[in-house]
């Protein structure tokens, strides 16, 4: 059986409009992980890690 995706939630949640930046993953990502299947929690998982990616980039240049 595959290995279980790892919830990327570090409960420290601070949302800015539709985003967790602590996370990454948009508030829709958040209310369906549970529902979603194995291919759908790595493609969350790997959009809430290019989102932090870009925020941290952000920051860095501000």
């Amino acid at each position: 059986m595959a290995k279980e995706i790892e919830n990327p939630c570090i409960a420290v949640c601070q949302l800015s409009g539709d985003l967790c930046i602590s996370c990454g993953r948009s508030k829709a990502d958040i209310r369906q992980w549970k529902r979603m299947k194995r291919p759908e929690k790595m493609a969350a998982v790997a959009r809430a890690t290019q989102r932090l990616k870009s925020l941290k980039a952000s920051a860095r240049k501000s």
